[in-house]
């Protein structure tokens, strides 16, 4: 499957690299394809391939946002997406790590807004990107759990196997508007381990008896 990743940072990345090494084909979208993330990341990682985001989006069957939430408003309202899935990635963070739209709606639903003709759907939130390298947890004879949301269940279906293909089980909680919940999980994960100093490597798993 082609892949447009929207952001190459260390969450992009983990997720563009592991799913390059499972076949995938990993396009970064920058407008800039000789910029220094892209070069880092292409460093690391010679089987991607760069082009502008619009050429990239036009390219892929799956797009991931993977950018500072700050930017995305910019970033996202002049581009075309053509009903493709926008696989929202991102996290509004405020000060003292608070939830950056007071939790009054999701940053996915705000991303659904700005990417209106996009099928947006939530994932790869809850953890650092510690857990995106590498999902592994060999001591328990159960896979680590990924959370999703969106309104389009097609496209959460391939969100799930993308996840499959990363090492996770996947729990659909529902529609976008979920992804609040998912956004404060996030808030939880990141208060622990980069305020708190709990070891980052750790996820959520789900029992179900």
């Amino acid at each position: 499957m082609k892949l447009a990743f929207i952001g190459i940072g260390n969450v992009g990345f983990a997720l563009a690299h592991n799913l390059q090494q499972c076949g995938h084909e990993v396009i970064i979208a920058h407008n800039n394809v000789r910029s220094e993330s892209v070069l880092m990341a292409q460093n690391r990682n010679p089987a991607f391939l760069a082009l502008p985001i619009q050429e990239a989006i036009d390219a892929a069957e799956v797009v991931f946002l993977a950018t500072p939430f700050k930017l995305n408003e910019e970033i996202l309202k002049p581009l075309d997406f053509g009903n493709k899935i926008l696989v929202d990635c991102t996290n509004p963070v405020g000060p003292g790590i608070s939830h950056g739209l007071q939790s009054k709606i999701s940053g996915a639903e705000k991303i659904q807004e700005w990417a209106h003709n996009a099928k947006v759907a939530k994932a790869y939130t809850i953890y650092g990107f510690e857990n995106l390298e590498n999902s592994s947890f060999p001591n328990y004879g159960l896979k680590p759990v990924m959370l999703i949301a969106g309104n389009d269940t097609k496209s959460k279906e391939l969100v799930a196997s993308l996840n499959t293909d990363l090492g996770f089980e996947t729990l659909d909680v529902g529609d976008l508007s979920q992804s609040l919940h998912l956004e404060h999980m996030t808030l939880l994960w990141v208060k622990m381990v980069r305020v708190n100093g709990h070891h980052p490597n750790f996820t959520w798993a789900y029992l179900q008896r």
